[in-house]
């Protein structure tokens, strides 16, 4: 399905919505404050493709490393803020980039209009989060079998408190830690307003577990033309959240380019240890941005067929590897060099 045209806001220099493209974020799990470690993580997350980054300030003196952390980071802040609104307009004022609040935990309707109010000022979007284990009381007990009403009825009462204070620039976020449930949600909100939504399933869970339920609500999603910008939340490195979504856009036709990495299954038939040449290939060349698809097989039977098929590719048998490049067969070398093999025809590949 077409993607839904939904409002555009600027998040620093990184739009979303409208039709820009869909953008992957992640949140950073060094100590709050932390300016060295913190940047240090952002760089990393950077070098594989963030977009946007999510730093939680939970004291008012943590927001103290915003300006250092603005000038340093390649790719926009966003301010993760609960329960006191103070801190919220002190990220604000030292020009964060974009605050993501709860309006229902963040403190009274009069202080939530003043976040609003200051952030329209400095042009700041505000992202509004509900999740299922945050629920307004109320709601939870009104849709106590229906908890996808409860969070879409969530956004809409905390978006009605910053447009009746005169502001817009909104992203909406309706996570459960439920796929049907996250699902279910973000299609009665997409439904109900056209501001843009950064889905996400809450509490996704570990590496494994964590990819593969994002996997299916992301792409259920995003085939149904819902979503603007995505967080994979996983129990893991924050790197790994954004190597998975940008595997998810790619895979959706979201987004092109960089290396991808395609191996046959193991089995007896495998002459080479194919899943931990695959492994390593990735870990290499996953966050390059040149558009390649490289095959690793390793046996006689598809091999040869799948490494033609590739940029570059290579089928193992009887400790070697034919090398192919854009289908034609180039040479073979020894099992052992395979990994460089492949490296050196990145290396030169235009």
């Amino acid at each position: 399905m077409a993607r839904k045209k939904t409002k555009q806001i600027s998040v620093g220099n990184v739009l979303i919505g409208g039709d820009a493209p869909v953008t992957v974020q992640s949140m950073t799990n060094t100590l709050p404050g932390d300016l060295k470690s913190t940047l240090e993580q952002i760089k990393e997350l950077s070098v594989v493709g963030c977009d946007i980054v999510r730093v939680s300030f939970p004291t008012i003196e943590s927001t103290s490393i915003i300006p250092d952390l603005k000038k340093e980071s390649s790719i926009p802040i966003v301010a993760d803020v609960h329960f006191n609104a103070k801190i919220a307009l002190f990220a604000i004022e030292k020009g964060i980039d974009k605050l993501r609040i709860n309006p229902g935990n963040i403190g009274k309707p009069e202080e939530v209009t003043q976040i609003a109010r200051e952030a329209s000022q400095k042009g700041i979007p505000i992202r509004v989060g509900v999740n299922s284990g945050s629920l307004p009381k109320d709601l939870e007990e009104k849709h106590k079998e229906n908890i996808p009403m409860a969070l879409k009825e969530g956004a809409l009462r905390h978006i009605q408190i910053l447009e009746d204070a005169g502001f817009s620039d909104i992203v909406i976020a309706t996570k459960s830690s439920s796929v049907m449930e996250t699902i279910e949600a973000y299609r009665l909100i997409s439904d109900a307003t056209d501001y843009p939504l950064h889905l996400g399933v809450t509490e996704a869970g570990t590496l494994f577990s964590g990819t593969i339920r994002s996997s299916v609500a992301m792409s259920i999603l995003l085939n149904e033309g819902i979503g603007d910008t995505i967080r994979v939340s996983l129990s893991a490195n924050p790197v790994e959240e954004i190597k998975v979504g940008i595997e998810i856009l790619k895979s959706l036709g979201h987004r092109s380019g960089g290396v991808r990495v395609v191996a046959c299954p193991t089995c007896a038939r495998n002459e080479i240890d194919v899943q931990a040449l695959a492994e390593e290939l990735e870990k290499r060349v996953g966050f390059l941005k040149k558009d390649i698809t490289i095959a690793v097989m390793g046996c006689v039977v598809n091999g040869p067929g799948e490494a033609k098929h590739a940029d570059i590719g290579v089928t193992g048998g009887d400790g070697k590897g034919v090398l192919f490049r854009k289908g034609e067969k180039i040479r073979i070398v020894k099992e052992c060099e395979i990994l460089d093999a492949i490296l050196e025809e990145i290396d030169n590949w235009e």
